[in-house]
């Protein structure tokens, strides 16, 4: 089935602006071949159906481009625009290259807090690809990168259903989404 995306906001949407997260399609999004570079161009924006929860999870599989600079991946209360971003951001996940970190920080009520920075290795190589699992637990999210888990951020967010959106953008190929 062909879900059309639309662009606004410099942004790709979906149709139906939903990620599928249900029970009855418990794995990836996996659109027909000659969908993928429509529904999943990068800048990305979708919704997650439902919020988050704990016990949910996104699944973000990509490649890193050949020259990469960096990536960001946020889950977000609303969608916000490109210049002007939702007031609650519940977690944003920045992949530097040049200087090899996986920085994270949430926004609250219009503020950004501090970021996080430390990891134990830096798990991106240019050109490969990549799996991120984000699980969303009564108190943190959980962060594993291709079945390691790289940290925990401590949420700032108190209503976990808020959390709707995903948004992805930088030196990235999103291969699915889920």
């Amino acid at each position: 089935m062909a879900v059309a995306s639309t662009e606004k906001d410099g942004i790709k949407h979906t149709e139906d602006g939903h990620l599928n997260n249900s029970c009855s399609n418990p794995g990836l999004i996996s659109p027909d071949k000659e969908d993928v570079s429509r529904l999943l161009t990068v800048p990305f924006s979708g919704r997650i159906r439902g919020g988050m929860r704990p016990g949910k999870k996104i699944i973000v599989m990509g490649i890193v481009d050949i020259e990469p600079e960096s990536f960001d991946i946020s889950l977000t209360c609303g969608r916000g625009t490109e210049e002007e971003p939702p007031a609650d951001v519940s977690l944003e996940l920045c992949a530097r290259f040049a200087d090899r970190q996986f920085l994270r920080r949430a926004r609250v009520s219009g503020r950004w807090g501090e970021e996080e920075a430390s990891i134990p290795y830096f798990p991106f190589i240019q050109d490969q690809p990549f799996r991120i699992e984000i699980h969303c637990e009564h108190q943190r999210f959980r962060v594993f990168v291709d079945g390691h888990q790289l940290f925990d951020f401590y949420h700032r967010v108190a209503s976990l259903p808020a959390i709707d959106t995903i948004r992805i953008r930088g030196s990235l190929q999103i291969t699915k989404l889920g």
